[in-house]
């Protein structure tokens, strides 16, 4: 033995290295030691080996599954694993948290009828839209308001002044006439009943972390039925896996209004100096910004039609974007007259609808 210290310290050291040479090592040379007549030896060093410390127990480093919310996260995986797929785990930090009940508000503004000075023409179909979001929001615990908004800007306002701290989320569903606006952030503007537009960018601004400090950290979520402008998506030919949705029964009615540039100080965006950074925002438009977007009077438009078809489905076992890439891919195959949903996401985890 070479190494510095007592005989009992060189005697350590020698069973540290032999541990490290595997199991079956140390007895071998004990063995060995016996065999060769230094039996005092091999007892002296089984007693120092019996005097060492127990080695640690190695650390169990599988990963660990984190629960979403407890029943939330329970009942979707079982729903899942029932089809067939595959149940993944998704840490609690990556979800939001809704557990309040009702969950949050949901504001519908349901423009119809529209002054004759604004040129605009009636939204026929707009109350069957507003009928099925309010009847599945509410399934949703949402605590629904309905409302059709001359001055849109004075709704938007008294619900971002709310009180949101013993909720988890806010929603806001515009059904109305578009246009193109000026924007920094969030594309398209809306009509109020009297005709006067606001910009989209505006209307998600009364609500962020400035103007509604209660519904900071939580997530916001828009959904917008209107015309982002005049164009018409001439479309493409693909081939689907599945068979196209029926064709539209009735007239096509769109709601675009011609491009409208902010004049003085007329419903101008907010300068981009004073935009705070949009966080926990989702804003779902029912087409991308610059075309048109398909109603009929008798079903409603397209896109909440798809849109509740796919929270009626599936709102209990997947997460929004996963629902929303659903719903453009239903609106996007419907008919012969093409349409894409567009979706400007600044949701900083996962939200999941706290389904009864």
């Amino acid at each position: 033995l070479q190494s510095a210290g007592s005989r009992g310290e060189q005697a350590r050291q020698l069973v540290i290295d032999l541990e490290t040479r595997g199991k079956r090592a140390f007895p071998v040379f004990l063995s060995i030691l016996r065999d060769t007549g230094q039996g005092d030896l091999a007892d002296m060093l089984s007693e120092a080996c019996e005097r060492l410390p127990a080695p640690p127990q190695p650390v169990d480093l599988r990963p660990v599954e984190l629960a979403l919310t407890g029943e939330k996260h329970n009942k979707i995986a079982s729903e899942r694993s029932a089809r067939g797929e595959c149940v993944t785990a998704t840490c609690a930090c990556q979800v939001y948290e809704v557990r309040a009940d009702p969950c949050g508000y949901c504001l519908i503004l349901n423009n119809v009828t529209f002054s004759r000075d604004s040129h605009l023409s009636n939204r026929d179909g707009s109350d069957v839209d507003c009928e099925k979001l309010e009847k599945r929001l509410r399934a949703l615990r949402f605590h629904v308001l309905t409302r059709e908004a001359r001055e849109m800007v004075s709704e938007l306002q008294k619900l971002a002044r709310r009180d949101h701290g013993a909720l988890d989320c806010c929603v806001v569903v515009i059904l109305s006439h578009g246009c193109q606006t000026s924007h920094n952030q969030f594309p398209g503007g809306v009509y109020g009943t009297d005709g006067k537009p606001i910009s989209v960018e505006k209307i998600v601004n009364y609500f962020n972390g400035s103007n509604s400090p209660s519904l900071r950290g939580k997530p916001k979520l828009f959904f917008i039925q209107a015309c982002g402008g005049e164009q018409r998506d001439r479309g493409c030919v693909v081939d689907f896996d599945a068979p196209h949705d029926e064709a539209p029964s009735g007239p096509l009615e769109l709601d675009a209004t011609p491009f409208w540039s902010p004049l003085g100080n007329v419903d101008e965006p907010d300068a981009v100096a004073s935009l705070p950074t949009p966080s926990d925002i989702l804003v779902s438009y029912s087409t991308f910004p610059g075309f048109v977007s398909w109603r009929e009077a008798s079903r409603g438009s397209w896109y909440v039609q798809k849109l509740d078809n796919v929270l009626e489905q599936h709102a209990r076992a997947e997460d929004l974007l996963t629902m929303l890439l659903r719903v453009a891919n239903a609106v996007s195959a419907e008919g012969t007259y093409k349409q894409m949903p567009g979706c400007f996401n600044f949701l900083r985890k996962k939200f999941f609808f706290p389904c009864k």
